[in-house]
């Protein structure tokens, strides 16, 4: 697991367009918001993604850009962004390597079989890419609020610089 303080691992995902995003091109400009979600079709990833895409002006006006991860291929994220008119990037990491960066794979027992599972989890990555937020048990009902205020906390500091 990643603590605060500690540099955000770098990597470049392809998001619902197939078109790469990487971390580092947000160096020294945004702050990131990277939330880690089960899958597509969850109810809970749907709730989170929305609550996130609904806010998004709010965090733009604090410099930060909303990245969401899951396993889930391209298609899948393009079907899921167009269905619940999402404003938020959703990169695919259908190899769990960058999940496995972060800490949020887990293993859990499903009809029998054991899974390699996507935890919920949110970190928000300064402008020196350094996390400054690490939640490995978000609640999609209240967690964009919680992560909204982290931010302001962000942009008040970096006002006072």
């Amino acid at each position: 697991m990643l603590k605060i303080g500690q540099p955000a691992p770098r990597f470049a995902l392809p998001d619902a367009d197939m078109e790469m995003v990487d971390l580092a091109s947000f160096a020294g400009r945004k702050n990131v918001v990277l939330f880690f979600y089960p899958r597509d079709r969850s109810p809970g990833g749907a709730m989170e993604a929305e609550a996130f895409s609904d806010h998004a002006e709010e965090f733009a006006r604090c410099d930060t850009v909303i990245l969401g991860v899951s396993r889930d291929d391209c298609l899948s994220h393009a079907e899921f962004r167009d269905r619940h008119g999402l404003a938020i990037p959703l990169l695919s990491d259908p190899d769990g390597e960058v999940c496995r960066l972060y800490g949020v794979l887990h293993e859990r027992e499903l009809d029998g079989v054991v899974r390699e599972c996507v935890r919920r989890a949110t970190f928000v990555i300064d402008r020196k890419g350094i996390v400054r937020h690490a939640d490995y048990d978000a609640n999609p009902r209240h967690h964009v609020a919680e992560i909204l205020a982290v931010v302001r906390r962000l942009k008040r500091a970096k006002a006072r610089v």
